[in-house]
């Protein structure tokens, strides 16, 4: 189902089988000044995404034809822009990895609010407009973060950050030797209007840690990387 967009709305592909679901999806996007095209399947969606360039993905992982995971790392590769938002029944940690790790920014519990949903759009498409601002790049040892591009590197190797590792980074390179709370790192990386676990803080904090001492050990040079403190019962300290 296709809806003409008009300039300045964002496109959005809601990939979901429930009629009812993707009903209210597409009716509450379009109200709020969205436009949205709901694709049944997964094949459908892909098909879709190749046609017409989107802003946002709201994918469903528990299709009829394929997993929905397959669905993200498919537009992932082939739309590094893409804002992806999974939203599933699945609560286990391991699923929450898989869909970050699949290319998704966000991820959403079922069943949640069309309120909540609309919040996260605001500060993801927020928070993409102000990185667009130039922004000198922040050298941190031999760490180099460049938000502007979105680049993060290591002796010039770029290092392969998922969107929301690579957001937690910047926000503690921001306070560089500041105890940064837990809810300022939720309200900035994901959204102030975050009601969900901050489950996924801390396995994007594991993840986020675990890439910095692989590309630590594997690159060719020694290398000094900036250390993340845990503040147990506050948050955060990024230090050299």
């Amino acid at each position: 189902m296709r809806s003409p967009a008009t300039p300045g709305r964002h496109r959005v592909l809601v990939v979901e089988d429930d009629d009812t679901i993707g009903r209210h999806l597409e009716t509450g996007l379009r109200s709020n000044d969205y436009a949205p095209t709901w694709s049944r399947t997964g094949s459908a969606a892909l098909a879709e995404a190749a046609q017409t360039p989107y802003d946002v993905l709201l994918l469903d992982l528990g299709l009829p034809d394929m997993d929905g995971l397959d669905v993200a790392r498919a537009l992932r590769a082939g739309h590094p822009d893409l804002l992806i938002i999974i939203f599933t029944a699945r609560t286990d940690d391991i699923d929450i990895i898989a869909g970050l790790d699949a290319g998704a920014d966000d991820y959403l519990v079922k069943p949640f609010s069309l309120t909540v949903l609309l919040a996260r759009l605001r500060a993801h498409l927020r928070r993409r407009t102000a990185a667009s601002t130039p922004q000198e790049p922040v050298r941190l040892d031999d760490l180099v973060l460049d938000t502007t591009a979105r680049r993060c590197t290591l002796h010039g190797e770029e290092l392969p950050l998922r969107p929301k590792e690579f957001d937690l980074l910047a926000v503690l390179a921001q306070h560089a030797g500041e105890a940064v709370s837990r809810e300022t790192l939720m309200a900035e990386v994901w959204d102030e209007n975050w009601f969900g676990s901050t489950k996924t803080l801390d396995v994007t904090m594991a993840s986020l840690r675990r890439r910095l001492t692989e590309a630590a050990d594997n690159t060719p040079h020694p290398s000094h990387l900036p250390r993340i403190t845990t503040l147990r019962g506050h948050g955060y300290r990024l230090e050299s």
